[in-house]
């Protein structure tokens, strides 16, 4: 199988990289750019935990195609916060205990941070149904929710 060469704008930084014709982002991003903050766990697109964004867009980067990702912007877990400093979402999983395991934590919030940036004013239900994607064997999702809702209450300050 040949390779294709192909440049990836990730959190910020382009990347020239030689990827297989079917190779996913998830791939990419765990075992060329050694991101692994991104979670490998059904690879079936079932469970969320393999979320990045593309063009401020949550995905499923276990069924994206490396390909397709070209001249786009993704952003990995490792690009949500600001440098030193957690994105309120993540300051909001840790101080109430919405994680952990972690295992699911990333896609949460890859998939948490655009909603709430698009829907500044959320009820718990609308939290629920924009997390409905990402599966969590830990928590029990009432303190995730907590989290989120939290998170929406300070970012609207």
């Amino acid at each position: 199988m040949s390779l294709i060469q192909t440049k990836l704008t990730v959190n910020g930084y382009t990347h020239s990289l030689l990827v297989n014709a079917d190779e996913t982002l998830l791939f990419t991003l765990r075992e060329q750019l050694y991101l692994t903050g991104t979670k490998e766990g059904c690879n079936q697109g079932s469970c969320g935990s393999c979320t990045v964004l593309i063009n401020g867009k949550p995905v499923l980067s276990c069924m994206t195609p490396t390909l397709r990702c070209a001249n786009k912007k993704i952003t990995t877990i490792e690009g949500i916060s600001g440098g030193e400093t957690l994105h309120l979402v993540q300051k909001y999983l840790v101080s109430d205990g919405g994680l952990q395991c972690g295992f699911c934590t990333p896609g949460v919030v890859m998939t948490a941070v655009p909603y709430l940036e698009e829907n500044p004013d959320v009820n718990r239900k609308e939290i629920k149904e924009s997390l409905s994607g990402n599966l969590c064997r830990c928590t029990g999702y009432k303190k995730i929710i907590d989290a989120v809702e939290n998170a929406s209450k300070e970012m609207k300050k």
